[in-house]
C-alpha cells in the first residue's frame, strides 16, 4: 500500500525487453536501502525489486498486463519515473490510500500556467460498466496520477483537471508532462467500494 507521496523522480538507466515483459533498471538515491522482493511504486505501478546493484541502481520487471494498462512501456533511458516505497503503518497518511494498481492511462489535453500553479487537464476512456464500478473522478476527490496523490479541481465524464504547485513540478515528473503525454491513473479505492455497495 502507498500514499501517493513521491519520494524521488529518479532516472531510468536501462530498458530491456524479455519476451512480453520489460526489465527496468533505475538509478535512485535510496537504491542501497532496497532489498530483493520489496515493493516500489513506479509512476504509480507497484513493482517488485528483482535485484539491487551496488552503484545506486536496482531492477524491476513489468509484465505484459502491466505494460498494457500503464505508461511503463513508453519509458526510455533518461526518462524520469516517480518512485515511492510502500507506506509505513506507523506514519501519517499525507496523501490518500493508494494500492499501486493502475486502472488505465490518460492523455494530457491541456497544460495551463496559472498564477502560482500549473493546471493539467486529462482525458481518459473507461467503459460504462467500469464507470458504474467507481472508475471516475469527483470534484475535490482524490486521484492518483503517475503515482502522485492529487485533488481533482474539475471533473467531467472522461475528463478531469488538477492544479500542481511548484514543489510538485520540481520533485516529480509532472514538470515534463506536456499536451499529448500519457499518464497512469488509479481511481480512489474508497469510491470503488462505495460504488460496489450501491450495486449490491
Amino acid at each position: 500500500m502507498f500514499s501517493g507521496i513521491v519520494e524521488e523522480a529518479a532516472r531510468v538507466a536501462a530498458v530491456k525487453s524479455e519476451g512480453g515483459n520489460v526489465e527496468l533498471t533505475v538509478e535512485c538515491s535510496f537504491a542501497c536501502e532496497l532489498k530483493v522482493d520489496q515493493s516500489v511504486a513506479h509512476n504509480g505501478v507497484c513493482l517488485t525489486v528483482t535485484s539491487v546493484i551496488d552503484d545506486g541502481h536496482y531492477t524491476v520487471t513489468a509484465i505484459e498486463e502491466t505494460l498494457r494498462r500503464s505508461n511503463l512501456g513508453l519509458l526510455r533511458p533518461g526518462d524520469r519515473v516517480n518512485l515511492e516505497r510502500s507506506m509505513l503503518m506507523n506514519g501519517r497518511l499525507d496523501g490518500h490510500i493508494v494500492q499501486g494498481h493502475v486502472d488505465c492511462t490518460a492523455q494530457c489535453v491541456e497544460r495551463k500556467e496559472l498564477d502560482g500553479s500549473v493546471e493539467f487537464t486529462f482525458d481518459y476512456d473507461v467503459d460504462p460498466t467500469k464507470r458504474r464500478q467507481g472508475y471516475l473522478t469527483v470534484e475535490k476527490g482524490s486521484i492518483t496520477v503517475n503515482g502522485v496523490s492529487l485533488t481533482v479541481c474539475l471533473s467531467e465524464p472522461g475528463r478531469f483537471s488538477v492544479a500542481i504547485i511548484p514543489y510538485t513540478l520540481e520533485h516529480t515528473n509532472f514538470g515534463e508532462i506536456r499536451e499529448g503525454s500519457r499518464v497512469n491513473l488509479e481511481f480512489d479505492i474508497i469510491g470503488k467500494y462505495a460504488a460496489a455497495l450501491m450495486n449490491v
